[in-house]
């Protein structure tokens, strides 16, 4: 005869009942899903790769020694854009490029800018030729004229297409941008997957597919002004892993999940939490600050914000991770209308709060 008492003691037993609480309902979910496709067998397909993939994996862990276990971290929680609850401490979190790749989201038809290292033997010709730009492209986009000579080493901003990059300023309209640059309104709301003429905020870098630089148009890296030393803290610890890139960027890499903070007080333009490629930065937010420059932040593997937010400096704004074209986790931060800070730390640095 069996003891009741014992059994509701032993630990395995606890254990039996979830696991059987939850194939029951991972089974019943499943059940719909193969009604709405048709597939009778889904089931069956469903538990088996899950049990091999999951649960054996989770039991192998869960009976090694303690000295190959993994610390299990018991999250704070969050909500995020109004309608999700989120563990916003936990490091280990899937992420974005995950999903994208089981999805096969990772072939985005290279519409995001890519950097070029200059090398011994290049010109402006036969770096166009290997992109198939014009040339006139490449120079548009990185501020140089015909006559600029090519440096070994100099990193240049590559469009995925013929045209120009436009930096969106107070009083711009759809309309306006496309005239000056000569190029269809409808076409750049496309390219850069705007959702309307009206989807545009002060900094926004938009691909002006097809435009052309006006003679009179000042240099974009010209439009900068001065700040005080302090006006942007630090927004994520980490080490600095790239240097000045487009556009006006600085990658900082640290573990997936590491908090990034609002280097200085303003209002959130875009938080962007779709695990998407857009132009290859992935989940990123952007805040536009008192003196009308811009903060941009690249590769989140959670946004904690909404637009419209109000943030003060040092406000926890998500979490570092590797969505987009990011190889690995690190976030992308750029500033637009000033100088980035932490462009005058060499590449290795180690940035912190202390």
């Amino acid at each position: 005869m069996t003891d009741s008492k014992g059994l509701i003691k032993n630990p395995l037993f606890y254990f039996a009942l979830c696991a059987f609480f939850l194939f029951g309902t991972m089974y019943a979910s499943c059940g719909s899903s193969a009604n709405i496709h048709g597939l009778n067998n889904s089931r069956f397909v469903f538990f088996n790769s899950f049990f091999n993939k999951y649960v054996n994996a989770s039991t192998a862990n869960l009976f090694s020694s303690q000295a190959t276990a993994v610390p299990l971290e018991t999250p704070d929680l969050k909500i995020m854009q109004d309608n999700t609850l989120c563990g916003v401490s936990t490091p280990c979190i899937v992420s974005g490029r995950v999903l994208g790749d089981v999805f096969g989201s990772n072939n985005q038809n290279k519409k995001d800018v890519a950097d070029y290292i200059v090398q011994a033997g290049d010109t402006f010709q036969s770096i166009s030729d290997s992109y198939k730009i014009s040339v006139n492209t490449l120079l548009w986009a990185n501020d140089l004229k015909s006559s600029s000579a090519v440096k070994v080493g100099q990193t240049l901003a590559i469009l995925p297409t013929d045209g120009v990059l436009h930096v969106v300023k107070s009083g711009d309209t759809m309309a306006a941008i496309a005239a000056k640059y000569k190029a269809n309104a409808d076409d750049i709301i496309s390219f850069n997957s705007l959702a309307n003429q009206d989807d545009i905020y002060i900094g926004d870098i938009l691909i002006i597919p097809g435009g052309i630089m006006p003679k009179t148009a000042s240099p974009v890296s010209n439009n900068q002004i001065p700040l005080a030393n302090d006006f942007f803290i630090f927004p994520a610890q980490g080490r600095i892993t790239q240097g000045l890139h487009y556009y006006n960027a600085i990658d900082v890499a640290n573990k997936c999940g590491t908090p990034i903070n609002a280097a200085a007080s303003g209002v959130v333009q875009r938080a962007v939490y779709n695990n998407a490629w857009n132009l290859g930065m992935g989940n990123y937010v952007t805040i536009l600050h008192s003196n009308g420059t811009v903060t941009y932040y690249g590769h989140f593997q959670n946004v904690l914000v909404k637009s419209g937010d109000k943030v003060a400096t040092g406000d926890r704004i998500g979490l570092m991770g590797q969505t987009g074209n990011a190889t690995g986790c690190h976030m992308h931060f750029q500033v637009m209308g000033a100088k980035n800070p932490l462009a005058k730390y060499p590449v290795g640095s180690t940035i912190s709060y202390k």
